[in-house]
This record gives C-alpha cells, structure tokens and sequence, in this order.
C-alpha cells in the first residue's frame, strides 16, 4: 500500500448493513464507533469525508411484525429506519450530518448527477459531512442502483474522491471463500482486476445486505478506472482504521489506474444504464462509424426498447457484441419509424439531413474485452 487515506484529500466511505443494523435493530456499540472515531479523525487532518451508509431497512425492520415482508412493506421499512440510522450518524460523528437520498435517476441524468457533485462539495466545503444512501422508500425497477457498494463507487467519481474505503465484515478479498475454506488466503493487493480476480467472488453470506463481494469488486473496478485507490477493510475491527492512519494496509488494495477514464467516459459505462439498444450492421464500415462518431440511420438494422431522445443506449452488432454506449440524439419511436420506412427515399433524405444519430461528445466505446 502506498499511499493511505492520512495522505489524501477527500474520500468516500461505504458502511454495510451488517455492520450498521445485524439484528434488526441499529447496534450504536459494536462497529460503529470505531468507523465514527475514523470519520472524527480524518476531519481533524483535514480529510473530506463522504459517509455511503446501508441499514435503513435493516434499521426499519423491527418496526414491522412480518418476518417476510413484501417489496412494499421493506419501502416502508426504509423510510422507518432511515430516520434512525441518520439520529445514530448524527450522534456519533463530530460534525453537522446532511442526508442524501439518492436513486439512479439522479445519476442517470446529467444535469441532476452536477447537481449531486455540486452539493456534496458545498457540504464538504461547509464542514458538513455527507450521508448517501439510495432512497429505498422510492426507488424500484431501471430506477434502481441495487446496491451501496457500486452507489459509494459512483459517488466517489461523481465528486473525483481520492480514496473509496469499504468496510464490510470479513478482512478483504480471498482467493476462496473463508467461510468455507480454511486454506483461503487474503490477497492483499490487486493492481488490476482481471477476470480471474471477479472469479474469486462469492456470494453474500449474509442475508441482512444486498452486496456480496462481486459487488464490491465492481464498485472497486468503476473506482479505480476512475483514478481512485480502493480499500476493502474489516470494519469489525477497530485495528482496521489505526492501520489505516499508521500507512498500513488492513485488507485489500486495489490500486488506481495510472490512465484514468475521462469523466464523460467513466459517466456512459459505470454510471449511466442504457434504455434501450441500437443493432448496427456486422461490416467494418459501420465500426468506423461508430468509432467516427457519425453513426447515422443507414446503419442501424434493429431498434430493442423504449427511449426518448437524451437517454443512453448500447450499440450491438447483430451477433450481439457490445460496441459502444451513447447518449442517442433521436428516440425509439422516430427510428423505428426511419427504420420501417428506408425504402422510402423522401423519408430517408429527410432522416439524413439530420446527421448522427449519437451525441458525438457522449460515446464510449467498449475495450475488446468488455
């Protein structure tokens, strides 16, 4: 480990369920204050800090007499024990708290997902520290992040953090799961997350959170293509946050990319969620076109899903491999409409009067291994 949070500006903490509310209940003495005298801490030197906090409805749970509540009744729950998880926040920490609830509709679009980067400094800038959470008590469906591990890690590009810090309730990744074997070796560094590294995740062994590992390795993997060092720690244990400030590493490191992806970039593949798709003819031709950016309606053989114009789709080949994603400048409906009609010559001349169909400055084109 090179370098530690005691060396950084800003960073974003991700704070799991299991470690906020393991029983239903919110637990203010086990894990808490040691993450808290943490926080206290890293304000004092001077480092920013964003709190992503799990556990509302974990918090809620108690509230409610259904041991297999519906989707509903856990909305409910959320509201409930997001009020509580704040109050527990709020009393720990030496500072103001200010609540965020988040959904992916505010990340999806672009002036809303400024506007979070925005407010956050501005909290931060004001000593007030940041609490995010998705808005469970709303969200469902394509408007739905899923899971604070990859929320902490789109927040951490959102604002351009130094450092994402992970507390979970084992000591970092394993070659194998160590719930289950007892031969599994913690790694301690990763310096690029390979698909044999993704590999080694299992599933959650905990049925109070939503993210086991392999979503920690993907809000690990956005971070770190963001220039952003990635830290998966035991946050059940208070030795884990002094090794932090003594520049020792306590789990697993995951170390920043050296080229970065541009923000716009890093925004279309780790943040944005395409709506719908465009299949473009499997010729060379047409792979230069996107790569061009000019892709126009002559290209595209098959429109999938409902999408206005603004919303970002994947471009496909029609063996369905994944080429670009691109803020589209047209809609489903008028490209279905073009597409239907391209022996049509007068609605053909018309459609390519209006150029690219793709906003030039808003395409990402995918690695070959993607």
């Amino acid at each position: 480990m090179n370098q530690t949070t005691s060396d950084k500006q800003t960073i974003v903490i991700k704070v799991g369920s299991t470690l906020i509310a393991p029983n239903g209940r919110v637990d203010r003495k086990t894990c808490l204050p040691a993450i808290s005298s943490y926080i206290n801490q890293c304000f004092e030197q001077g480092i920013r800090v964003v709190l992503v906090s799990s556990g509302s409805v974990a918090a809620g749970k108690h509230f409610f007499s259904n041991e297999t509540p519906s989707a509903i009744e856990k909305k409910a729950m959320a509201a409930t024990g997001q009020s509580e998880m704040i109050a527990t926040w709020d009393s720990l920490l030496h500072k103001p708290c200010a609540q965020i609830l988040l959904t992916q509709a505010d990340l999806q679009e672009r002036t809303r997902y400024t506007n979070i980067k925005s407010t956050v400094n501005q909290l931060l800038d004001n000593g007030i520290i940041p609490i995010v959470n998705e808005n469970d008590a709303v969200t469902s469906g394509q408007f739905e992040v899923g899971d604070n591990d990859n929320l902490s890690a789109m927040i951490a590009a959102c604002i351009h953090a130094d450092t994402l810090i992970i507390c979970t309730d084992i000591d970092g990744l394993y070659d194998k799961n160590p719930h289950t074997h007892d031969d599994a070796q913690l790694i301690k560094e990763v310096k690029t997350i390979t698909p044999e590294i993704l590999k080694m995740a299992g599933g959650s062994n905990s049925n109070v959170g939503t993210g086991g590992m392999i979503t920690k390795l993907q809000a690990a993997q956005k971070a770190t293509e963001h220039g952003i060092d990635t830290i998966i720690v035991n946050g059940k244990k208070k030795e884990s946050f002094e090794a932090l400030f003594e520049k020792v590493n306590p789990g697993t490191f995951f170390e920043a990319q050296g080229k970065p992806l541009q923000d716009q970039t890093h925004w279309l593949i780790h943040t944005s969620k395409a709506v719908g798709e465009l299949i473009i003819k499997e010729e060379e031709d047409n792979k230069i076109a996107v790569n061009a950016r000019n892709l126009d309606f002559r290209d595209i053989v098959e429109v999938n899903g409902e999408f206005a114009a603004g919303d970002t789709v994947l471009i496909k080949d029609v063996k369905g491999k994944k080429i670009a994603k691109a803020t589209s400048l047209c809609s489903s409906c008028l490209l279905n409409f073009v597409n239907d009609h391209q022996d049509e010559n007068t609605i053909m001349e018309s459609a390519l009067k209006q150029g690219p169909i793709i906003q030039k400055t808003e395409l990402a084109i995918f690695a070959p291994t993607l």
